[in-house]
């Protein structure tokens, strides 16, 4: 039985395709984008996430904790992360819900159970399901697995990707993909490796790619002062959307930076926590740019 790690199954979603839509979030990403908001993404394994907020210092956690890795400091209650196995005992005894264990394997049909809830709204808003993440091609036979059932369902299907994978991954799920959400980040290869981790050339040629075979595209690019919202990096990107082989719509996504609670709930570093989100008028100005290239543009979705 064809199984796969998640961390959410978003439901009613309106932002992540056409029509009302169940969203699955498959866990890990080759990238490491520095403006990510879903930061739990990015490890394909489960992680402890904590909220401190809501811990009430009652100690149950460290109780619980065969590790020993969770001890009282002035009053709190930290924990050693390298000490810490993720096992789950601590968010299990936590009421207050401060500790969550972030990821969860999932079978197939588990996901397709709860997919099949909201056909009635599928049917009514002309939505279905998308698979996001993350990367689901950094899981391609469950992503694989879970497409094939959604088509014999007869739902319609979008992946949101990076790109970032083997042609052959991609190749293989065309037949099953109704719409490729498809990332477009930075056109500068070295800035690109500063703030993604990687190089952008494969994900741009995959795109080319699939752009030839006629697969249906919505190209999606979130603007972030100070990072990708320069005249040069604009155009730059609407040369080569311009020149895809079958254009495709283009969204422009306005950057938020309120994911920086996930990050410290992860222990993770979040490198862009004084870039501003970008005005109305700075999207409308891209967005303007962008269409005087003979590009279909939509700000937000």
């Amino acid at each position: 039985m064809t199984a796969g790690m998640l961390f959410d199954i978003r439901r009613y979603a309106i932002h992540d395709g056409p029509g009302i839509r169940t969203t699955v979030f498959f866990k890990g990403c080759p990238l490491r984008c520095a403006w990510c908001h879903n930061p739990e993404s990015q490890s394909p394994a489960q992680e402890l996430m904590l909220r401190p907020n809501r811990c009430v210092s009652c100690g149950a956690c460290a109780g619980v904790c065969p590790q020993m890795a969770i001890q009282p400091v002035n009053g709190r209650y930290a924990t050693d992360r390298a000490a810490c196995t993720v096992c789950g005992a601590c968010a299990d005894a936590c009421y207050a819900d401060a500790r969550q264990i972030v990821g969860r394997e999932y079978s197939v049909e588990e996901v397709a159970a709860v997919i099949e809830r909201d056909r009635a709204f599928f049917n009514q808003s002309n939505g279905g399901v998308t698979f996001s993440g993350g990367e689901p091609l950094m899981q391609p036979d469950f992503l694989l697995a879970l497409l094939q059932a959604c088509k014999r369902a007869g739902l319609h299907t979008a992946l949101d990707t990076c790109g970032c994978a083997a042609w052959e991954q991609i190749e293989r799920v065309i037949p099953y993909v109704d719409l490729f959400l498809y990332d477009l980040k930075l056109m500068d290869d070295t800035g690109h490796r500063f703030y993604t981790g990687i190089s952008n050339r494969r994900i741009l040629d995959n795109l080319h790619r699939l752009s030839a075979r006629g697969a249906p595209i919505w190209l999606r690019m979130p603007l972030i002062p100070g990072v990708n919202d320069a005249e040069a990096d604009l155009r730059a990107a609407a040369e080569f959307a311009a020149r895809l082989p079958n254009p495709a719509p283009l969204h422009v996504l306005p950057y938020h930076n309120s994911a920086g609670a996930k990050y410290a709930g992860l222990g993770l570093p979040y490198r862009l926590p004084a870039a501003p989100a970008p005005t109305q008028a700075q999207l409308q100005a891209a967005a303007e740019l962008f269409r005087s290239y003979g590009l279909n543009v939509t700000l937000g979705g």
